[in-house]
């Protein structure tokens, strides 16, 4: 082989080493029953605040103490504790990134995303036009 062969197969190695640490890294929403099947490990949940249970919050007694029920995709509910100050949104927010582990029979979260409704949603409900929208002749 020349050299110049061995070069480029030690350059995909490495970038196929590369993209392997990556596909490890990447994280994909998982469910409540993929979270409670492992339990003591990190994970990224996607769900939504149920509006129906109480939510358990004060921010004169312990503004670093909130607790709700989410539901996931599929519709099953879990109970959330998140020991920091609950974030800017959360009962407007359409879904919810929750990003910890699921022991002792709740989800200890140590990150919350909240994804809120596009107000372009609402302008286009009302038959209002996207205001990036360009009118073509």
């Amino acid at each position: 082989m020349k050299k110049i062969h061995l070069i480029l197969l030690v350059l995909i190695a490495g970038a196929i080493a590369v993209l392997l640490t990556f596909l490890k890294t990447a994280s994909t929403y998982d469910t409540v029953d993929t979270a409670i099947s492992k339990p003591g490990k990190f994970v990224h949940l996607m769900a939504r605040l149920d509006k129906t249970q109480p939510v358990e919050y004060d921010a004169l007694k312990n503004p670093n103490y909130l607790a709700f029920t989410a539901v996931d995709t599929l519709g099953k509910s879990v109970r959330v504790v998140y020991k920091n100050p609950k974030p800017d949104n959360f009962e407007l927010s359409e879904k919810l990134v929750l990003k910890g582990k699921y022991q002792d029979g709740t989800f200890e979260c140590k990150e919350i995303q909240t994804k809120c409704p596009s107000k372009y949603k609402e302008e286009q409900a009302k038959g209002g036009k996207h205001p990036d929208a360009v009118k073509i002749k």
